[in-house]
């Protein structure tokens, strides 16, 4: 069974930072670690509890949530065995050059408040599945960069009449999360989805190459396939 995923939480308001927690905590897959409410806090945390993630505000009483990334950083040039830690920037910074610092700094996403909380667990979920798929990564194709990095060149995916790629990607976000696999019945439920049209979608990429298809006999003796992302 896999470890889950450690999730440091640093924001200055207490309430905000306890409402991210509660919604941390209702991911399966992930455990709130701490809560900081100060960037020097941020840091004294990170090195003691060593998290997989921070939930990281900008607006800090003392540094700002940049500052607090790149400080991040540098201990893990310092100390080669140090873990590496990934950073979700959570915060009502809207100022576009902050957005790009962010980037440069080495965050993974970046949202807006105010949001609700399907959106930090969209991310979250995403979080996840990049961290399960570099960690299955032996030696990375072009398209499973173009994947991790979010870009997919003009006419890589052409979808059928009928399909829509917000669905699409739906569905790819449900197969990635489950490595081993799902029918189409248990893609549905994830996606909140109908049988049929998660099927369609899962038949379309496994056309496409980018899902592994396999069959499954039950106590039926019918057998039952199961659909698994490869990219």
């Amino acid at each position: 069974m896999n470890e889950p995923t450690k999730v440091l939480v640093v924001d200055d308001d207490f309430m905000v930072a306890k409402l991210h927690g509660r919604c941390v905590s209702a991911m399966d897959g992930f455990t709130v670690a701490g809560v900081a409410h100060s960037g020097a806090e941020a840091l004294r945390a990170a090195e003691r509890l060593q998290p997989d993630l921070v939930l990281l505000d900008v607006y800090l009483p003392d540094m700002d949530g940049i500052a607090v990334l790149r400080e991040l950083r540098a201990a893990e040039e310092r100390d080669p065995a140090r873990p590496r830690v990934d950073a979700l920037f959570i915060t009502a910074a809207r100022d576009a050059e902050v957005i790009r610092s962010a980037l440069r700094a080495g965050a993974l996403h970046y949202l807006i408040k105010p949001f609700n909380q399907a959106a930090l667990q969209e991310q979250l979920r995403h979080v996840a599945a990049l961290r399960a798929r570099l960690d299955d990564l032996g030696e990375a194709r072009q398209e499973d960069v173009d994947q991790i990095f979010g870009t997919r060149p003009p006419g890589s995916r052409e979808l059928p009449k009928g399909l829509a790629a917000h669905t699409a990607d739906l569905v790819e976000r449900v197969l990635r999360a489950e490595p081993g696999g799902l029918s189409a019945s248990q893609c549905a439920q994830a996606g909140s989805l109908s049988r049929v049209s998660a099927r369609r979608y899962l038949e379309f990429f496994a056309d496409t190459g980018r899902v592994e298809v396999t069959l499954k006999y039950g106590g039926t003796g019918r057998p039952e396939r199961r659909y698994r992302w490869v990219g």
